[in-house]
């Protein structure tokens, strides 16, 4: 391991950002996490088969109706790939709802049971899954359902201050703020591209939303995701976790040096405010263009990835 890598690894919890179970054990990640588009791509690797034909085999068990079926296959891959990341990393899996559900608190409950009871079919234990949920003001009212059962939850697709604040206020386990994808949005609308990465908005957004987290004293974890380069990573060290992609694990494998951009290690120095209302959660994420935009261009492509993962099984 790298010095660089391993001086990250003292200062942050490092989450494996993929589905590829043999990339998984390479790096030796203390968590892992999934999403419908990274599910996608593990359906189409060799070693990866016989999984798809358990799931539709099972579905097919256990449902008459081929809609069911399917949506029953689904599930059923993601917690089989769940099972074998499970079986690897000390931590957390993180298993993703259907994007489709994002706007149902009651349907994201209900679906976060349903896997967890696959996930309890296969031996793993309830302790060792986090059920991944967009952050719209349903996700976050549905993840503080299940927070108050014992279920913890990862909120994803997370932009704003206010996508923040709701998810602390409803005390979920985890965050996983993007900070690539603000880039990228920045960027598409007239930024230059920062070369200092402390100037990156990702970067900063994130490094915002830890210092509120931790000066307000609430215990939800923030872990960056969703990163574009190496410079972002280093720039958040410190942050809880940060769950990175096997690319760029490889490339901080391979690097010798690197400034030190560590987070201040903050204290608590302020009262927690009033938690958000459904209005002022609204109202607030509807003033940050970027953070509409992107929240709801990712629940699309997760739910196109998820598409394409039914089309899969409704070919076997």
């Amino acid at each position: 391991m790298s010095a660089v890598l391993a001086a990250l690894k003292a200062q942050s919890t490092i989450v494996a950002d993929t589905g590829d179970i043999e990339q998984i054990k390479k790096h030796k990640p203390q968590d892992a996490t999934t999403n419908p588009s990274l599910l996608l791509n593990a359906s189409k690797i060799e070693a990866y088969q016989p999984l798809l034909q358990r799931a539709w085999a099972y579905a097919k068990e256990h449902q008459s109706d081929v809609a069911k079926q399917v949506e029953l296959a689904c599930d059923y891959f993601a917690v089989l790939i769940g099972k074998e990341i499970a079986d690897v990393v000390p931590g957390y899996i993180s298993t993703e709802v259907d994007a489709r559900l994002s706007f149902d608190s009651q349907a994201m409950i209900a679906k976060a049971k349903e896997l967890l009871a696959l996930y309890q079919l296969e031996g793993v234990s309830q302790d060792k899954v986090l059920i991944k949920i967009a952050s719209t003001w349903e996700g976050i009212k549905a993840a503080e359902v299940l927070e108050q059962e014992g279920i913890k939850c990862n909120l994803t697709l997370l932009f704003s201050q206010a996508q923040a604040r709701a998810c602390a206020d409803a005390n979920v386990f985890l965050i996983s703020p993007f900070v690539g994808r603000i880039l990228d949005w920045h960027v598409a609308n007239g930024m230059e591209k920062p070369t200092d990465p402390l100037q990156d908005p990702g970067v900063q957004s994130v490094r915002n939303i830890y210092e509120f987290y931790k000066t307000h004293g609430y215990n939800t974890v923030v872990m960056g995701a969703s990163f574009r380069n190496t410079g972002e990573i280093l720039a958040l060290s410190g942050c809880d976790k940060l769950t990175i992609s096997p690319a760029l694990l490889s490339e901080l494998e391979n690097m010798t040096d690197a400034p030190n951009y560590q987070l201040e290690k903050f204290t608590v120095q302020f009262d927690k405010p009033d938690a958000l209302t459904e209005s002022q959660f609204r109202w607030l994420h509807n003033q940050d263009p970027m953070a509409t935009e992107k929240l709801a261009e990712g629940i699309r492509a997760f739910a196109a990835a998820q598409v394409d993962l039914e089309n899969c099984f409704k070919k076997l």
